[in-house]
């Protein structure tokens, strides 16, 4: 669909307060705010969060655009003190030649040959989990998703050498994307460097684990190169990588991807299987393809990487469990450089532009009924085709994410492992989402296991939340 070009100046948008702007709104529900910008406002907002003007985009062909630039019209600018703590100076916040040569080096160990070779390990651990599961068991269903995502990215990233210390670091990755969502909302976001607040105290604790655990980890690699013989895991991959010149990368640059992909390998996938099996416990229409669909390709056996081309429908709904609630919830914010433009409209160098999945994955123009769960939306030959640039729970562009095609894979095959052997009736009740560096359920989401074979046809059709608001 073309759009008419941007006209920058002046663009329309909510008053704010002195000093803080937008913020107070934004911080109390991210989600709705952007959504009333868009419905408020039109496809190009113009709002302040504290000091800071910024262009929120709606529009798919805008947002294409937008992700599509040349790297030298839009720079990625630092999101927040914590962010930059845990992540460092990896492939997702580096720029110009350095983000090129980082980008060549990492994106080798997460190739789709590269991910077929991961699958087995995938598959196993989701079958170790249903292993333990009883019937009508009580769970917690994002707990469950991450301790199990958080097994395959151990093994997977790391190898089997973790050991007890797997615990603890996933808690301090967790305690590191609660305190990171939490800045990304509030004051906190504005505060000078040097500020140790106790949020900041705890990130630093954590990232001071995180640290320590990764460090123990690439020394006991590093010594035992050529005596191990040539292993598959991601972080004897990003060791062994050298760019054009030869030069590998150093250990702070391995800590600082090897956390990136931590992130991107668990939090993601755990949260989007999370939303997956909310979705699906009350759709007995989706459930029973579903069902139907691993009978006809499994038949009983546990899937591999060659039957995931077979598993549509596995796909689809984790196509539609990413659109109605994208773990990463907003791209991360451009900085329009010099002869930046968009629509045909030059952009002022220093502005900075922001949009969000959410926001568009939920527009009535793209996706008619936008908050019911429908994975037939994503038929091959739907009757109402979906926009092109609608959908980008992982971004778009040469930024975007390097994890994408492990994380549909992961999902997909743990989907299907414990499809086959377990319905997962969720608690009814609504779910609030809640914004932060994933967007994860306000409250903990309570299920009953069934063991297929004890669980009964049915289901009602589930009203997605839309927002806190």
């Amino acid at each position: 669909m073309r759009v008419p070009p941007v006209a920058f100046l002046p663009i329309a948008g909510p008053r704010g307060l002195p000093l803080l702007g937008n913020l107070p709104a934004f911080g109390r529900d991210p989600l709705a705010f952007l959504v009333r910008l868009r419905d408020d406002f039109g496809d190009v907002v113009t709002w302040s969060l504290g000091p800071m003007r910024i262009i929120f985009l709606s529009h798919p062909e805008h947002i294409a655009e937008l992700l599509g630039a040349d790297e030298r019209r839009y720079e990625t600018p630092d999101v927040g003190w914590s962010f930059r703590r845990l992540v460092g100076d990896s492939v997702i916040r580096s720029q110009g030649a350095d983000w090129r040569r980082k980008r060549s080096l990492v994106q080798p160990t997460v190739r789709p040959r590269q991910v077929r070779t991961y699958a087995t390990t995938m598959v196993d651990c989701a079958s170790a989990l249903a292993d333990r599961w009883q019937d009508r068991e009580r769970i917690d269903v994002l707990r469950e998703m991450t301790l199990l995502t958080q097994r395959i990215v151990v093994r997977t990233l790391f190898g089997n050498d973790v050991g007890d210390q797997a615990r603890a670091l996933g808690d301090a990755m967790s305690v590191a994307g609660r305190e990171i969502g939490a800045e990304l909302r509030g004051v906190g976001l504005f505060l000078p460097v040097w500020a140790r607040t106790p949020a900041r105290r705890r990130l630093l604790d954590a990232v001071a684990t995180v640290d320590a655990e990764i460090d123990r980890l690439i020394r006991t690699r590093q010594a035992s190169q050529g005596v191990d013989g040539e292993r598959e895991d991601l972080l004897s991959r990003l060791l062994a990588a050298r760019d054009e010149t030869g030069r590998p990368l150093t250990p702070t640059e391995v800590r600082d991807e090897a956390v990136t992909l931590w992130v991107g390998g668990h939090e993601t996938t755990s949260t989007a299987l999370m939303w997956s099996w909310y979705l699906l416990s009350a759709s007995a229409h989706a459930q029973a393809r579903l069902t139907a669909e691993l009978d006809r390709v499994l038949a009983g056996r546990p899937p591999t990487i060659d039957d995931y081309e077979q598993l549509t429908w596995t796909q689809k709904i984790i196509k539609e469990a990413l659109r109605l609630y994208p773990p990463g919830w907003m791209i991360p914010p451009r900085v329009a450089q010099d002869g930046a433009v968009l629509g045909g409209s030059p952009v002022p160098a220093g502005t900075m532009v922001w949009c969000s999945q959410w926001v568009t994955h939920r527009d009535p123009r793209w996706f008619p009924d936008p908050t019911a769960f429908r994975p037939e939306r994503w038929d091959d030959n739907p009757q109402q085709p979906v926009h092109q640039h609608a959908w980008f729970p992982f971004g778009g562009g040469q930024r975007s994410c390097l994890g994408a095609r492990f994380a549909l894979v992961e999902a997909a095959l743990v989907l299907a492992t414990l499809a086959q052997r377990f319905h997962i009736t969720v608690d009814p009740g609504e779910v609030t989402p809640t914004a932060g560096l994933q967007l994860q359920p306000a409250t903990s989401l309570k299920a009953t296991l069934r063991a297929l074979s004890a669980c009964p046809p049915g289901g009602q059709a589930r009203t997605v939340p839309t927002s806190s608001s």
